[in-house]
């Protein structure tokens, strides 16, 4: 994390030479970053490679590559999980955005991912402490506008490696991330490394909650000069419009994919999204979307009757009660991937 700096003065062959400037304690497999950027070593190493092909094998979820510095990186990542992946196993790919040369590459390497890693750590070093802030509202931001999701992390509750209690910085560090519209806030050395675990974990829970019910909501705003030319996402944004104007108590959607659900998670507007799926690998990725509650449930052939099997299944768990208002997404043909073709607004028996 740049706690020590060294200055080089020589390289003699892969041997490189340097004079401490800030110094400190270093134990072993530390990586070494350069200020500004222009490391030539590769995303993905050899080590890499082989780490995915385990992954594949244990039919991860999501695989996270570290230090991509273009869309090129993370097609390469792509294909190694698609090559490894059992079959019909798909992984989502997260880039790490911690190398300088990343952000001019922003976009592109967004669209060749499922999400990005704000890696505030790696990043800082190499761009500079001050450069940080502005540039991780810039990738939330750029994230949901391109219907990704995004997470941020590095010592976010860093005190509480050695302290019971956060300060009062990293409790306005970790709201401000989730009022910028993060999905996901991470913790690394506070629970791999720390002394309370457990208590760093309930108070960034208890800081996201309270900065969520806080949240001011401008749906209408966020869609100013959007077009779609998806049948299943205008649904999916008929959906929020409607829902949001009539004060329901939830959003459903019927999703095979999980992609009516993501484009939801995108827009803020306070009402709960109950995805609901027949694919376990499907409710595994819905949890990291924001505002998301993803439901494993197998539902009728029949649209119909699956419409009634998803408001009972709801209202068994309390989510529901009689007399409620809730919008429902589907498609006719129930578990089609980009089915999604009909919007109801209904009032639960």
């Amino acid at each position: 994390d740049g706690l020590i700096v060294l200055k080089v003065t020589k390289v003699q062959g892969q041997a490189v030479h340097t004079e401490v400037v800030i110094g400190g304690e270093l134990s072993n497999n530390k990586g070494i970053n350069k200020q500004g950027g222009g490391l030539t070593a590769p995303a993905l190493t050899a080590k890499d490679m082989e780490d995915i092909k385990t992954a594949m094998a244990l039919r991860a979820d999501y695989v996270a590559v570290s230090f991509p510095k273009n869309a090129t990186d993370m097609e390469l990542a792509r294909q190694l999980c698609n090559v490894a992946a059992p079959t019909g196993h798909r992984a989502g790919l997260v880039a790490k955005i911690e190398r300088a040369e990343a952000i001019p590459e922003l976009e592109a390497i967004l669209k060749s991912s499922d999400g990005i890693m704000v890696a505030r750590g790696d990043l800082a070093v190499e761009v500079g402490n001050a450069a940080v802030p502005a540039l991780q509202k810039r990738m939330i931001k750029l994230a949901r506008e391109n219907d990704k999701f995004v997470i941020t992390a590095t010592q976010m509750m860093e005190s509480m490696i050695t302290a019971p209690v956060p300060t009062r910085a990293e409790v306005s560090d970790v709201a401000n991330a989730v009022l910028d519209g993060t999905d996901a806030v991470m913790l690394s050395a506070e629970t791999a490394a720390g002394k309370y675990p457990l208590q760093t974990v309930k108070e960034m829970a208890q800081i996201c909650l309270a900065a969520e019910a806080a949240q001011e909501h401008s749906f209408e705003e966020n869609l100013i000069g959007k077009t779609f030319s998806r049948i299943d996402q205008s649904i999916a944004m008929g959906a929020l419009f409607t829902a949001y104007h009539m004060g329901a108590k939830a959003i459903v959607a019927l999703t095979e994919s999980g992609s009516t659900a993501l484009w939801m998670s995108r827009h803020a507007v306070g009402i709960p999204i109950y995805a609901v799926t027949s694919s376990q690998a499907t409710q595994r990725k819905m949890a990291m979307y924001r505002n998301v509650r993803p439901l494993q449930m197998a539902t009728s052939a029949d649209r119909e009757t699956a419409l009634q099997e998803a408001e009972n299944y709801l209202k068994a768990r309390n989510i529901m009660q009689t007399g409620d208002i809730y919008a429902i997404t589907v498609g006719d043909a129930i578990g089609t991937p980009g089915g999604t073709n009909t919007l109801k607004l209904c009032r639960a028996n």
